[in-house]
């Protein structure tokens, strides 16, 4: 299936007859199980039989006119770190795998997208416990990114498998999660699109936590109408048709502070050409400085509240599993014992002056562009060194942070051209701007996706 099939071009040929959910599912499912191919890197578990009884379900609704919506039947793909009724969530970790207990119920997201008629087709990789930008994971191993695949490049996190699934065909949509940018950082460094909604629109119910102050929940897709489709159903709101705006009506802002700084020369190439595409198109777009963005890397100096909010989640299972944990993932959550409550609660109240007066400053703008991470994706190879790890890590998180810590939304878009190495385009606002992102970036699509 080419990576152009788009769910409202697959619904199509679901209605018309030309394809059928068996044939959609069992064409992932070869993909998946392609031994050239990701699929075993990609999948922890395939849900094959559960696949396949699912999509006959749905292909014999339609055929009764009462499928639950025009996607039933499309697979979508789960992040390890959601509960799927009578299976152990592991959240890419060997800690939860032994004595598990099985899921008692679907997480609401995932329910969500069952009512809808999406078939689950398996849960995907992920950085342990969703603690990397880059992907990594020492455990179920790395699927490899899809560019230049020979190589051997990272392919994002922490959502590493939900991006490979997609740009690989084998799903067509995938259910991620974002909090410090784990949809949009893997779906820059794929060629895809990637979403982190506003996050108190969607449930963070039957989900093992990073954050629950940055965390959500999100879609990552072939396209920016795909994502707004998931996302809708992820919170449970009205399916719309999305009107893309006009590029000629458009007031963006590219911020200058920290967002452009140390870019890599791809990375910063393909950007300045995206911008002056849309400003071609008609957009007005003006640069600014933001000197709140200065705030974030002081508020996270401690670990900030994933340290903070992991270790407390974490700390009974350290002292009894600690010895199977990634050592990354172990430092890193251990690092939040030493935030005091002093430290946590001055954590808030700089979180919310932030929040206030970086939303006061962006107000006049329909949006803010700027890269999705500073670099293009690193080699796997090159990562075995723990110093160049993190800092690759650290220039991977580092943009989209920005609006996890503004509590805003963002969107990923391909912005190289055909062939070349993947560079991702993030249009943020503040929180609540939801529609109005999807509406700009569906504008945006045709002028910079090339």
């Amino acid at each position: 299936m080419p990576k152009s099939s788009t769910l409202a071009s697959l619904a199509d040929d679901l209605e018309s007859g030309r394809t059928t959910a068996r044939k959609l599912v069992e064409e992932c499912l070869a993909r998946i199980a392609d031994p050239a191919g990701e699929g075993a890197r990609t999948f922890i578990h395939v849900d094959k039989d559960a696949a396949l009884a699912a999509a006959d379900a749905m292909d014999g609704l339609r055929k009764a006119q009462a499928a639950p919506s025009p996607f039933a039947g499309i697979p979508v793909s789960i992040k390890d770190l959601f509960d799927i009724k009578g299976q152990v969530t592991r959240a890419g970790s060997r800690a939860l795998e032994e004595g598990g207990t099985p899921a008692q119920a679907d997480a609401p997201v995932v329910a969500r997208l069952r009512r809808a008629g999406f078939v689950v087709i398996g849960r995907t990789n992920m950085t342990e416990f969703a603690y990397s930008g880059i992907g990594i994971n020492p455990h179920y191993g790395t699927p490899k990114g899809a560019w230049n695949r020979g190589v051997g490049h990272v392919p994002g996190g922490s959502s590493s498998g939900a991006a490979v699934s997609i740009a690989d065909g084998m799903a067509f949509g995938a259910l991620g999660t974002d909090t410090g940018g784990s949809c949009r950082i893997p779906a820059a460094f794929n060629g895809i699109v990637g979403y982190k909604p506003t996050q108190r629109r969607i449930p963070l119910e039957g989900g093992v936590p990073l954050s629950f102050s940055l965390d959500s929940y999100g879609p990552l897709a072939n396209s920016v109408a795909c994502c707004a489709t998931l996302d809708a159903i992820l919170a449970n709101e009205p399916l719309q048709p999305l009107q893309p705006r006009a590029v000629r009506s458009m007031r963006l802002a590219v911020p200058t502070t920290i967002a452009l700084d140390n870019l890599d020369d791809k990375v910063a190439s393909a950007f300045e050409y995206a911008v002056e595409a849309l400003e071609h198109a008609g957009a007005w777009i003006e640069r600014i400085e933001v000197p709140e963005f200065l705030d974030v890397g002081v508020m996270n100096s401690k670990g900030g509240f994933a340290a903070a909010e992991s270790f407390a989640w974490h700390r009974f299972l350290l002292s009894s599993k600690g010895d199977v944990y990634d050592p990354r993932v172990y430092t890193r959550i251990l690092s939040g014992e030493r935030l005091s409550a002093a430290d946590y609660i001055d954590l808030l109240h700089a979180r919310r002056s932030f929040i206030a007066r970086t939303e006061k400053r962006i107000a006049p703008y329909d949006g803010l562009l700027l890269p999705t991470t500073a670099n293009t994706p690193p080699r796997i190879a090159d990562l075995a060194d723990d110093k160049l790890f993190t800092k690759e890590n650290l220039r991977t998180l580092r943009n989209c942070t920005l609006i996890n810590m503004l509590d805003g939304c963002a969107i990923s878009l391909p912005a190289h051209h055909e062939g070349e190495v993947p560079v991702g385009l993030m249009l943020a606002g503040p929180a609540g701007s939801d529609r109005r992102i999807f509406e700009l970036a569906a504008g945006m699509e045709s002028v910079i996706c090339v």
